[in-house]
């Protein structure tokens, strides 16, 4: 069972998965950064603030001793947003990777012609009239 275990471990496909998984959550690490510091900063110039805290406030709540906020029932649509652009650049290198890779492939030949003779009519009425003449 250890043997088989290992063997199915060791598939190239699985490998090939597991360090598609690792990579892919690295880059979107880097991603979430791009678009959190870079992205969300100058979309927020034009609502005039921080791009993640943009809601809209269903319910206002009470703000508390400590001063904090408890109650509020808010929708978090820059956060929302942030995570679309997210994904949407995440698509795109994706897309790019993919078209790059289908580029450098070798390119399949198409097929040889059928080699030019007499069609299948041609060779039947020929054995036809061939059988005829006896």
């Amino acid at each position: 069972m250890l043997k088989e275990f290992k063997d199915f471990a060791m598939k190239g496909n699985l490998v090939d998965i597991a360090v598609g998984f690792v990579m892919g959550a690295a880059f979107k690490s880097v991603v979430t950064s791009f678009t959190g510091g870079i992205v969300s900063p100058l979309v927020g110039l034009i609502f005039k603030s921080d791009f993640k805290d943009l809601k809209w406030i269903v319910t206002e709540g009470v703000a508390n001793d400590a001063g904090e906020v408890v109650g509020e029932v808010a929708v978090l649509y820059g956060d929302f947003l942030t995570n679309v652009i997210d994904f949407i650049i995440v698509a795109f290198v994706m897309f790019m990777m993919i078209k790059g890779i289908n580029k450098t492939k070798k390119k399949e030949e198409p097929a040889p012609e059928a080699p030019k003779g007499p069609s299948q009519e041609e060779l039947l009425t020929e054995i036809r009239d061939l059988l005829s003449k006896k």
